[in-house]
């Protein structure tokens, strides 16, 4: 395993993040949910990613019992708060400083955890003042409860308001959590450039397009049984806007590309990700153990320039790339 700093710091977290969103607590059982976090650390990924919102709060559960008895300090734990959680309420939502302050506690006992290495802002929120979800993370700081602060899909504007305000209230935004992949390149032209500026990483999640790049979906062809394109839960409503034609066949050009460097098609969409320097981890999952073993393959994997160029060749327009994807609902859920 390979480790990069995160933002403008000193904090270093493994190339490979192990995230547990549309697994842990919902699509598969707690025994196997746990084997896949012990696959993550036999494997060397120290950096772990959750969401309070995450199967209602149950995701954190899990992984807190998974990683009971492990060495504390060795580990980074990631966690986030803005989505609805609990019986949904009008103040169970948003970056609230109620909300922020409750939420936080609520991680840290589900965690089993006295701290988070970082706590990040899921979306960004329209419905309370910048200023006071700037303060809420800073007192939490201050109480030692987060030793860094981090957001998940901020535009550039929002990146850069942020930054302004954690400045002044003694402490740095060092992450974002973006959507990133050969099909999803919305950050390329504004977050990442202003990321760079601000000194923010990126944790990009899904870098395989919610499996669609591991290259099992062929055109033409009803989806695997089994596999997250037919899932209900939450899967198949995320992965259904690459499960075109033109995009699948795209993907299969791919395959020659990834044997020729010497690569599984997983690994070669997490290297991919890995090579942009704004990056400092790739999340991953895992229903199955197994599945980790091929994709922390990626970690410290350089692609050759011409490699990275047959790429875009292939995919082209394929890929979205209007930076006004990134977004944040206008409204809360609740």
């Amino acid at each position: 395993m390979e480790f990069r700093y995160l933002g403008n710091s000193g904090f270093k977290v493994s190339e490979i993040t192990f995230g547990n969103w549309l697994t842990h607590g919902s699509q598969v059982e707690n025994d196997v949910a746990t084997q896949c976090v012990r696959a993550a650390l036999d494997a060397g990924i120290s950096t772990f990613d959750t969401a309070d919102v995450y199967a209602n709060t149950a995701a954190e559960t899990v992984l807190g019992e998974a990683l009971k008895g492990e060495r504390r300090e060795s580990l980074e734990i990631f966690t986030k708060v803005y989505g609805p959680t609990g019986p949904k309420g009008k103040n169970d939502v948003g970056l609230s400083r109620k909300h922020i302050m409750e939420s936080i506690n609520g991680s840290l006992s589900r965690l089993q955890t006295d701290y988070v290495d970082l706590y990040q802002a899921h979306r960004y929120d329209f419905e309370t003042p910048l200023e006071e979800t700037m303060q809420a993370f800073a007192d939490i700081v201050r109480q030692g409860k987060a030793l860094y602060i981090g957001v998940s899909e901020w535009t550039a504007d929002q990146l850069r308001d942020g930054h302004v305000l954690s400045k002044e209230l003694g402490f740095q935004l060092i992450s974002n959590q973006p959507q990133y992949s050969m099909l999803w390149r919305v950050i390329e032209s504004e977050v990442v450039p202003a990321s760079e500026e601000l000194g923010v990483s990126q944790i990009v999640w899904s870098p395989m397009a919610q499996g669609v790049l591991s290259g099992k979906y062929l055109p033409g062809q009803p989806a695997p049984a089994g596999s997250r394109a037919t899932d209900d839960k939450g899967g198949a409503r995320m992965i259904e806007r690459w499960m075109r034609d033109d995009v699948l066949a795209g993907v299969q050009d791919l395959k020659p590309i990834a044997a020729e460097a010497g690569l599984s098609m997983p690994q070669l969409a997490v290297a991919w990700v890995l090579q942009n320097p704004n990056v400092a981890s790739a999340i991953v999952g895992a229903s199955r153990p197994e599945q980790l073993a091929d994709t922390v393959a990626a970690a410290g994997v350089t692609l050759e320039p011409q490699t990275m160029k047959k790429i875009d060749d292939v995919i082209g327009a394929l890929a979205e790339r209007d930076p006004a994807q990134t977004k944040s609902p206008a409204t809360r859920e609740a």
